[in-house]
């Protein structure tokens, strides 16, 4: 899943549309590099169906293994730390409301035909493991402020046409 994508400049794709679906013959996606925007990625759409399968595949099968009392649950916490090793970084305790967390949220995905929830989950715990691996942000993130720090404003709408407001 992680190897290398080919990558196409957008404006070739618009030149050559033709060359640049034919490359999908055999390869998994195409990158298309933009220049003033996020890159974008052209699959088969078979091969997308393919994939959600997979992932909804694997969603149920891991919700199915943590309801287990004989050993799926057991099975996936000594898996766990190999497949992501930074949750050696988190109190213990953490990896189990992690790993329900991550459960709940890719059974929930599974009928939004989205993985971004999932991703975000992911990246949320890898973030809060980067704290507690850092002794000095750990500390800085927990010490003590002195109490109330006093009301916050919201920020004020951009006005149009501002810097800030594209």
């Amino acid at each position: 899943m992680n190897a290398p994508m080919p990558e196409v400049a957008f404006t070739e794709l618009l030149r050559s549309p033709a060359d640049t679906a034919e490359r999908l013959r055999s390869v998994r996606a195409v990158r298309l590099r933009r220049r003033d925007a996020d890159d974008l990625v052209l699959m088969r759409a078979d091969r997308l169906n393919g994939e959600a399968e997979v992932v909804d595949f694997t969603a149920t099968l891991l919700a199915e293994m943590l309801r287990d009392d004989e050993g799926g649950t057991s099975a996936i916490r000594r898996a766990l730390p190999r497949v992501l090793p930074w949750l050696r970084f988190l109190p213990e305790g953490s990896d189990t409301e992690m790993l329900e967390e991550l459960t709940d949220v890719a059974v929930a995905s599974r009928g939004l035909d989205t993985v971004a929830p999932v991703a975000q989950v992911l990246a949320e715990w890898r973030h809060t493991a980067e704290i507690y691996a850092d002794p000095h942000l750990l500390s800085e993130l927990t010490r003590d402020r002195g109490g109330d720090a006093g009301p916050v404003t919201f920020p004020s709408e951009p006005e149009a046409g501002s810097e800030d407001a594209r």
